[in-house]
């Protein structure tokens, strides 16, 4: 059981992509910047419908490293992940809300968030520290992202150096920090050496302290060449002694965590001036934590012999006392007890000389969490050994709301079912709520609200608080024509069948049980037939299931296969072709009892199935695409040329229609985009005006149309995003917006062959997104006029949503539909505010505001508004009273209706 830790992934993804740095201070709502996208001359018709988009619901799925609490406002706390954003919490509906959605395909690295930092004296204020990988996985520079509206909209400080997210040492923290008395003070430790780096103007300008005298020296794996092991973790925590300083006053003690055994924490007296190793130390290990209890004045150390979050064979807990110098070991165990390090750490702020930690490399038989009241004198821990193997726990475990966490496992003591985790790097007790804490493990977040329980001797009850938080990386997604909606492929759980978008799936795959899974199919004229293959420990590497995905069975596997790779189900079930890692293509009558070698087709070649013909399969390598007509015993390398001999190259056939076959992918540095074959790939015709495309989907045709709907990741028009096509690649729509990117998307996108519009969308860790058209109607129906909102007396409509509120703000997204016959060619949008709110920032439009009046008029990318196509926009708002939704709007001077 691994985290979201996915390096080849990345990598991959990597090789896809060209970067861009957005320019330092640019704002960042939708994007980091004022200027729109270039429009590049294209042949094909381009609108915009910015889709509903939701996640499908897992709950989880990755690891979360680091939480963090506001200190001066209650219930005001954030997540950080490895790979997939920042969360919010929102505690009236117990749940977390993205905050880097708007997160572009070139700049995917800033999804991987390495700190966070909330100001206590501004609690609107909030930075993060993003990069996924500091070696050439990322081609971006890591930034420092701040907030002025709690993230509901950013700006960015791109970083003379790359961050890492993803990297080894990421649970260490936090390496952000806000001055508490001078809030425009703030520090960032960096990896790599680039040392300790500070901001003295509210995150907008960094510079380097070159007063600090050690930038770190500690690798997970100095021989590493690829340079992810190798990696100098650096400097890994940052914590003011808020006592030292005033309001308005920088604070005089400051205290830094450093990824070196030899001397691992440092301290300056005078603001951060000059820097000395504190002497006295204990030596040996990195203080992956250093937390203050300013109330009694001690600095506590969580200490690992690694870095983690995999590894760590030993560990301490030290208090220094800030007054006099002293240090004292005050671990809960002798040394020679522990085979893990410790890393959560954290002091009850209502309560001093209340701590609690983690160990975090505890795998077996579970993790521990320990508590001490006394300052770290004497500790308990939440469960003992009564009689080995028998376990005494003081909490209970509640997963119903997230069944899946128990794996379906049922193990022999003293292992549980659900565990309370493994790399539990990330624990916090509410400064506020004595009884509330949250802490982060490889697959969700849990928490309690009677933490207090556990010193009366009664049992404290811990359940998931994960919901909204979804951080798996698919890999594959498909929609069968019956049964379930949807089935996914995903890193590190596996994949699930999800019979309900809206609700959590009961169990991931089993039977068996593959920690990735890369590749799923089913029959096209037989949907209960279902093939997946994936990553496991051991063989097997292939499950076969004949209930459309509900129970499963093991298929044997050629020999020597060492990954999933993938695999394609005939057409009618009959047979299956796998291509996986390790081993050269082959295929298999019935449910893979045995397997034989294919012939004409290399090791590694993407294969896939012909939708309608069950005798045909299809095959793509380095440019040469290949066809079986006899159920892949046979390949044969077809003439057709120009197709992408580099870069990730995904294909797929049209259901129904035999030999219709669409190729996405490619590099920058070669062919790139997208193609069709309508005769089993013996010759491909480029679609022009597509500049790139990644994945391509089918779903539900429109009424009236002759060809299923595609969908495509892609960049049209100079556009990058996601994009729908009801005319086989005539005309295309962009569904998606600057709001909703979520980085890297290219792995797989697939509509849904009973809902028109609907698609389902993988990111890199930000779960399953699956969008529907904002009316839900087809564009070849007549949805009828609602006799209780007569239209206006323009041929617009405007939909006006409130899609978050705080203290003093809102977000409001706005979607204006031209139900007109003649395009638009730029529009003005205006309303008037019943509550005095004011406009802050907004993106996709161009905001002017007198008194309770608004505009938002095109900018010009956007302005152009085909018949029957929407474009969308949004904005940050503040607010001193109600948040009334205005009532009426008008395109130019007439009225347009309401949505």
């Amino acid at each position: 059981m691994r985290s979201s830790a996915r390096p080849l992934a990345a990598l991959l993804a990597a090789l896809t992509l060209t970067a861009g740095l957005f320019a330092a201070g640019a704002p960042a709502s939708a994007r980091t910047g004022d200027v729109a996208p270039a429009t590049q001359a294209s042949d094909v018709s381009l609108a915009a419908d910015p889709y509903d988009w939701k996640n499908v619901r897992i709950d989880g799925g990755g690891f979360v490293p680091g939480i963090v609490f506001n200190r001066s406002e209650k219930n005001l706390a954030y997540a950080r992940t490895d790979i997939g954003g920042a969360y919010r919490w929102d505690q009236a509906g117990k749940r977390w809300t993205p905050l880097l959605d708007w997160v572009d395909w070139d700049h995917w690295g800033w999804s991987g968030v390495v700190s966070l930092a909330s100001d206590s004296a501004d609690p609107d204020n909030v930075y993060a520290a993003v990069g996924t990988y500091t070696n050439g996985w990322d081609p971006t520079n890591g930034a420092v992202l701040r907030s002025s509206d709690r993230g509901a909209s950013w700006k960015a400080a791109t970083l003379p150096f790359k961050l890492g997210g993803n990297m080894p040492g990421r649970g260490m923290g936090e390496r952000l920090a806000v001055d508490p008395n001078k809030n425009s003070v703030l520090y960032l430790g960096a990896p790599s050496g680039k040392g300790l780096w500070r901001s003295t103007d509210s995150g907008v300008t960094w510079s380097q302290v070159t007063a600090f005298p050690n930038p770190g020296n500690y690798a997970q794996d100095p021989a590493d060449s690829s340079g992810y092991g190798s990696d100098n973790q650096g400097i890994v925590w940052v914590t003011f002694d808020e006592r030292t300083g005033s309001a308005g006053s920088a604070t005089k003690d400051i205290y830094v965590g450093v990824a070196d055994k030899a001397n691992t924490v440092y301290r300056s007296t005078d603001g951060g001036a000059t820097w000395s190793r504190i002497a006295g130390q204990p030596t040996g290990y990195l203080a992956h934590k250093g937390v203050l209890d300013s109330a009694n004045g001690y600095l506590y150390l969580s200490l690992s012999d690694t870095g983690g979050p995999y590894d760590g064979g030993k560990g301490r807990i030290w208090r220094y006392t800030t007054a006099t110098g002293a240090w004292k070991d005050v671990s809960p165990v002798a040394e020679a007890d522990t085979y893990y390090g410790f890393s959560g750490l954290t002091v009850d702020r209502q309560h001093p000389g209340t701590l609690m930690a983690t160990a975090y490399s505890s795998w077996w038989p579970d993790t521990q969490i320990f508590r001490s009241t006394d300052s770290g004198a004497t500790w308990t821990q939440a469960w003992d050994y009564s009689s080995y193997p028998n376990r005494t726990n003081r909490f209970t475990q509640d997963v119903s709301s997230v069944p899946w966490l128990t794996w379906g496992a049922n193990p022999t003591p003293p292992e549980t079912s659900p565990k309370l985790g493994w790399m539990t790097e990330a624990l916090e007790i509410d400064p506020f709520d004595s009884n509330r804490m949250m802490y982060g493990t490889g697959a969700t977040v849990y928490g309690t609200e009677n933490l207090k329980n556990w010193d009366s001797g009664s049992q404290f009850k811990i359940t998931p608080m994960v919901k909204g938080l979804e951080e798996t990386a698919v890999n594959d997604l498909a929609s069968p024509p019956s049964g379930a909606p949807l089935l996914s492929a995903l890193g590190d759980i596996g994949g699930f069948r999800h019979t309900d978008l809206d609700a959590v799936p009961g169990m991931m795959f089993t039977s068996p049980n593959l920690t990735s899974t890369t590749s799923l199919d089913f029959a096209e004229s037989s949907p209960s037939t279902v093939v997946r293959v994936g990553s496991a420990d051991a063989a097997p590497h292939i499950g076969f299931s004949t209930d459309n995905g509900s129970n499963w069975f093991q298929g044997s596997e050629p020999s020597g296969v060492t990954g999933g790779g993938t695999v394609a189900a005939a057409a009618d079930g009959s047979g299956f072709v796998w291509s996986p890692e390790g081993a050269g293509v082959h295929r298999t009558t019935g449910y893979g009892s045995s397997w034989s070698a294919s012939t004409g087709i290399p090791a590694g070649a993407t294969v896939e199935s012909d939708r309608k013909n069950p005798k045909k399969f299809y095959g793509y390598k380095a440019g040469t695409f290949y066809v079986s007509t006899d159920g892949g015993a046979t390949f044969a390398a077809m003439a057709s040329s120009g197709l992408p001999t580099e870069g990730n190259v995904r294909f797929k056939a049209v259901p129904g229609a035999e030999g219709d076959v669409w190729l996405a992918g490619g590099s920058a540095t070669g062919a790139y985009g997208l193609w069709h074959s309508a005769d089993s790939g013996a010759t491909f015709t480029k679609l022009s005006g597509i500049e790139q495309a990644d994945s391509v989907g089918f779903g539900k045709a429109a009424a009236g149309a002759s060809y299923q709907t595609l969908f495509v990741t892609a960049k049209i028009g100079g556009v990058r995003g996601v994009f729908r096509s009801t005319d086989a690649g005539t005309t295309w729509t962009r569904i998606n917006d600057d709001a909703h990117q979520w980085g890297w998307i290219g792995a797989s996108i697939t509509g849904d062959p009973r809902v028109y519009g609907r698609v389902y969308l993988s990111t890199n860790g930000r779960g399953i997104m699956y969008g529907d058209a904002p009316d839900g109607t087809d564009p070849g129906t007549d949805p009828g006029t609602d006799p209780g909102n007569p239209p206006g007396d323009a041929a617009c409509s405007v939909t006006y949503k409130v899609t978050n509120q705080w203290s003093g703000g809102f977000q409001a997204d706005v979607t204006l539909t031209n139900t007109g016959t003649a395009a638009l060619d730029g529009w003005k949008v205006g309303w008037t505010f019943a509550d005095g709110q004011k406009v802050s920032q907004m993106w996709n439009a161009t905001p002017a505001q007198d008194g309770a009046k608004v505009t938002a008029a095109s900018i010009s990318w956007n302005g152009k508004v085909a018949p029957g196509a929407s474009v969308g926009f949004g904005f940050t708002g503040t607010l001193t009273g109600g948040n009334t939704v205005p009532a009426a709007f008008t395109l130019g001077d007439e009225a347009c209706s309401t949505g």
